[in-house]
């Protein structure tokens, strides 16, 4: 009777979470071959209904430690609701100056969560669709072992 009790808990628990509304959006592209032609361009497209909300953006990206460089160069289009595109090219670290990987690694694996809003949340002012396209803008091409890139959005909730 003891496990049914328990059971019965759990189901319930797990169906009202299912209820609740996810306060993120993720949403990751993986590279045939591990590699990362310039000609790919991966887009994400999500619906923001909450303007006066403040989001923390991060790129997300899963490499081999065979990755041959310190960074990538990305070229961000961000496309809003009244199809306003505004560009912009960054650079994110994902290594330390001696070599150490900055992201979560798990054997030859490692995974950066890296936030493109830093200390300043983005702020969506237009209700609707919104995409985001990334490209890489190294000069290698295709940029070898790299397994998925991608895009997160987190509703910041002030303290």
């Amino acid at each position: 009777m003891h496990y049914k009790t328990f059971f019965l808990f759990f189901v319930i628990l797990f169906a009202l979470q299912s209820c609740i509304p996810s306060n993120v959006f993720e949403k990751n592209f993986s590279f045939k071959n591990h590699n990362w032609d310039k000609k790919v361009i991966p887009q994400y497209t999500f619906d923001i209904t909450d303007t006066i909300s403040d989001y923390g953006i991060y790129v997300t990206m899963r490499h081999t430690d065979a990755y041959p460089y310190a960074n990538i160069w990305l070229q961000i289009e961000t496309t809003s609701p009244d199809n306003k595109a505004v560009t912009q090219k960054v650079e994110l670290p994902l290594s330390e100056d001696s070599g150490k990987w900055l992201g979560q690694g798990m054997d030859e694996i490692y995974e950066h969560k890296i936030s493109l809003t830093k200390n300043s949340p983005s702020h969506f002012n237009q209700k609707g669709t919104y995409t985001i396209r990334l490209k890489h803008i190294m000069r290698e091409n295709p940029l070898p072992q790299l397994l998925s890139i991608g895009i997160r959005l987190e509703k910041v909730y002030s303290q």
